[in-house]
This record gives C-alpha cells, structure tokens and sequence, in this order.
C-alpha cells in the first residue's frame, strides 16, 4: 500500500507529508529502493531546505500525498548516498 501511494507521487511529482519516527515531514519524494540491509527506503528532498534524506519505509506512517503542491525534481547524486 504504501509502495504504491508513494510510486504514484513520485510519477506525479507530488509532495507528500507524512509522519517519521513521531516527526512530521514535507518531502519532494523522488526514489524508492532498498537499502545495504535490505529495508525498504525512499529518498526525497526535506522541503524547504537542500537536504536529500533516506527514510525507512517502517518508520512512516499517516502518508497524505499533497496532490496541489507539485515540485521539480532536482537531479540526485544516489552514488554518495551508498
């Protein structure tokens, strides 16, 4: 479920917000794969600022894909984030 939620935001370019261990966050949400143990991530861009982060998909929750507020990808460097 949330796999294809955020699949469908990142092939809209849609912000999302969502919860992050008891954190709320805007993201400009742009790749999902898997981490060196195995977990399921996803990468996106924290709004508001420059900062790219790796979320663990376990850690979010109440995911609200913000379908007005749309965003240009920035291009991503994913080789210093492995």
């Amino acid at each position: 479920m949330k796999t294809d939620i955020l699949n469908k935001a990142i092939k809209n370019r849609n912000k999302i917000r969502f919860y992050y261990s008891m954190q709320q966050l805007v993201i400009d949400p742009y790749i999902i794969s898997c981490d060196k143990e195995g977990k399921k991530t996803i990468y996106g861009k924290i709004s508001d600022t420059d900062t790219i982060q790796k979320f663990e998909f376990r850690k979010i929750y109440n995911i609200k894909v913000l379908e007005q507020e749309r965003f240009a990808p920035r291009v991503v460097n994913t080789s210093r984030f492995q």
